[in-house]
């Protein structure tokens, strides 16, 4: 299993990554009407809120299962995965605008709680992606995790915005999809907050 994860180079993981973009390319350039364009927009958003659950995993796996390469694995690589929630999240954004079509229509919706919570996330998205690199780690130090802490104010308004989609229709799969790192975001609240009241304990 080492070998496999070693294997995995960050070529390899964004060439995995950039599979279902491939397809939905392919099925543009095949056929580009507005059906085509219009079914694309829920897997598109799917994929950017399925790659921001796994980057946002990463932390409490690690504390879950200790000593397993699988978590370290995904910890080592979470920001390739948070670059492409942001990249298929712009070609969900990307293709809305072009679905709407109109800018009268797009502002008429632009208050509505499934479109404002979309719009908000993306642009938090924004500056995310902007210094995923290591050169913003390094130069930005302790203001880089504060900043990429709005992750999850991020995975929040996505949440809310799948699920009110179609008068709350979306709200079983996002639910589906939410619900697992809720739980591990809470259990990691926990851990560390038992941990600390151990230390203070301790001293």
């Amino acid at each position: 299993m080492s070998r496999l994860y070693s294997a995995i180079s960050p070529y390899w993981l964004w060439a995995l990554l950039a599979l279902p973009a491939a397809g939905m390319i392919a099925e543009v350039s095949e056929s580009p009407t507005p059906s085509v364009i219009q079914g694309l927009l829920h897997p598109t958003g799917e994929f950017a809120a399925r790659f921001m659950i796994i980057a946002l995993m990463a932390t409490p796996l690690a504390i879950v299962f200790k000593g397993w390469r699988g978590p370290r694995w995904l910890m080592k690589n979470r920001r390739y995965f948070g670059v492409a929630a942001f990249g298929y999240a712009l070609a969900h954004t990307t293709l809305y605008l072009v679905d709407a079509g109109a800018l009268a229509e797009i502002l008429g919706e632009a208050l509505r709680l499934d479109i404002w919570t979309g719009w908000l996330a993306f642009f938090i998205f924004i500056p995310l992606a902007a210094t995923s690199m290591d050169y913003c780690v390094r130069t930005m130090g302790p203001r880089w995790k504060a900043l990429h802490r709005w992750a999850y104010g991020a995975a929040i308004l996505t949440l809310v915005h799948w699920s009110a989609l179609h008068d709350w229709g979306g709200l079983g799969p996002a639910l589906v999809h939410f619900v697992p790192l809720g739980l591990l975001q809470a259990y990691r609240i926990w851990h560390q907050f038992t941990r600390r009241r151990k230390m203070a304990f301790t001293r």
